[in-house]
């Protein structure tokens, strides 16, 4: 259960954890099984290529955000500006289409994703369960974290809660206490891996208790049922149950689970992580980076704008002559049309394009969806006619939003915290990844515009 208890007491969820032990630890035998391949191809490829160069770098870069400078390894996913997101090589519609399903369902289960990360292969419909087994049985959230979450006034954003209440998970870390004890750097990827899984594991509750203290009456929906997966047992908690809401759930958090090593919740674990930081205190990090307007927070600035748009016009169902004029509006008032464009892709986001399909199934006549898809035929060639953006197509933001109201979870202050139980999948898998090759600090070298002015006037001579 992804409850406060599994059953009634926590010496029964150690008991069902103590069951399951001899068939889960597959997942981590697994990885330690490829890590010493992985060392020694690395160790091969920098020792036969430690002084080639990848790139170069521009003064518009310096100062335009680092955009494309090649800087930093992410094994578990990798972002192709016309492809969209791969997990380890594999693209959002096949791996749609290979990881293993709940019963009746269509959807991966996000239990695979996590596997796939981390070991670069598809898990079995056994092994999933079995995560799934695990992190139920490990669920229960500390006392001292349950009490404070309780404590926190509603003024508090529920993205501010979460991060707080991950943040003092770390008080019984096993990755600290490792460290703590001078364990082998060459081991503490183990110790990672099993506060990766308990932080995993409790996540989705806090963020529940999170959204019903705020919303609703601090009851939890529900308490985890360890013959569920994740994502229903989260939809459970939440106070949702219906099959297509889990079908939603499934989804959504197998897609937004990463997108590379570069973005700022992802980064922003990496690099926390990278000064040996517990993978608490790492994935606190990224949650506050994700917090942001440019980051997480963007898809219910998409809401925001299409109530705006409602408002303004007076319908949901506007003409294509009214909607492109408020576009241009938005446009010449020095706004951006949230949803579309990104840093990387040029062209339709894949994670918008299997939101979408989801609609088309579940929801084809929601007023909402069908205003989404008018956006969808007209913004892209407004935007082109700006002139000013480099990709005018929808991203993943341009659809969430609509999808969660359609089945009621309609508090967008809350939509980024779901985003964030999806991202700690990915980042994560990458930290788990990064103490196993024993990546060094991160340390680039700055500059100021002086430095920078002296270097390039030496370059001029």
């Amino acid at each position: 259960m992804f409850g406060l208890t599994v059953r009634s007491t926590a010496a029964l969820r150690q008991a069902n954890f103590r069951a399951f032990s001899s068939q889960i630890s597959s997942l981590k035998e697994r990885v330690a099984e490829l890590i010493p391949a992985k060392q020694a191809e690395i160790k091969e490829f920098r020792d036969a290529h430690k002084n080639t160069v990848v790139g170069s770098v521009t003064v518009d870069q310096i100062y335009g955000g680092m955009r494309d400078i090649r800087g930093l390894i992410c094994e578990t996913s990798l972002l192709d500006a016309q492809e969209g997101i791969r997990f380890r090589g594999m693209s959002i519609p096949e791996a749609q289409a290979a990881l293993p399903k709940a019963p009746g369902g269509e959807e991966p289960l996000p239990e695979g994703i996590w596997w796939l990360l981390l070991t670069g292969e598809v898990p079995t419909a056994e092994q999933v369960k079995q995560v799934s087994a695990e992190w139920a049985a490990r669920s229960t959230l500390p006392k001292h974290v349950s009490d404070m979450i309780d404590s926190m006034p509603k003024t508090v954003h529920p993205m501010s809660q979460l991060s707080a209440a991950v943040t003092l998970m770390n008080s019984d870390s096993s990755f600290a206490d490792a460290y703590n004890r001078g364990v082998n750097k060459r081991e503490l990827w183990k110790y990672a891996y099993d506060d990766s899984v308990d932080l995993l594991a409790r996540l989705p509750v806090a963020a529940a208790k999170i959204y019903r203290n705020l919303y609703h009456d601090g009851k939890l929906g529900a308490e985890v049922d360890a013959n569920l997966d994740w994502s229903a047992n989260f939809a459970r908690m939440l106070g949702f149950n219906t099959p297509e809401f889990d079908e939603l759930m499934r989804l959504y958090l197998t897609i937004h689970c990463a997108h590379e090593g570069g973005n700022v919740s992802a980064h922003s674990t990496h690099l926390v992580g990278s000064a040996l930081s517990d993978p608490y205190l790492s994935f606190a990090a990224g949650l506050n980076g994700l917090a942001g307007p440019l980051h997480g927070l963007a898809n219910q600035e998409v809401l925001r704008w299409i109530t705006a748009l409602k408002d303004e016009i007076g319908t949901y169902e506007p003409t294509d002559e009214q909607l492109t004029e408020f576009l241009w509006n938005t446009l010449k008032g020095g706004r951006v049309v949230p949803g579309y464009g990104h840093a990387v892709l040029r062209k339709t986001d894949p994670r918008y394009t299997c939101q979408r399909e989801f609609a088309l199934k579940h929801l084809p006549d929601d007023p909402l969806f069908k205003l989404t898809s008018q956006l969808y035929r007209i913004v892209p060639d407004v935007l082109t006619q700006h002139g000013k953006t480099k990709n005018p197509w929808p991203n993943v933001d341009a659809h969430s939003g609509v999808l969660l109201t359609h089945y009621n979870l309609t508090e967008m202050n809350y939509y980024t915290v779901l985003f964030g139980v999806s991202r700690a999948i990915g980042c994560l898998a990458d930290l788990v990844w990064s103490r196993a090759l024993m990546f060094p600090l991160e340390r680039p070298k700055s500059e100021t515009t002086e430095s920078l002015k002296a270097i390039v006037a030496g370059k001029a001579e």
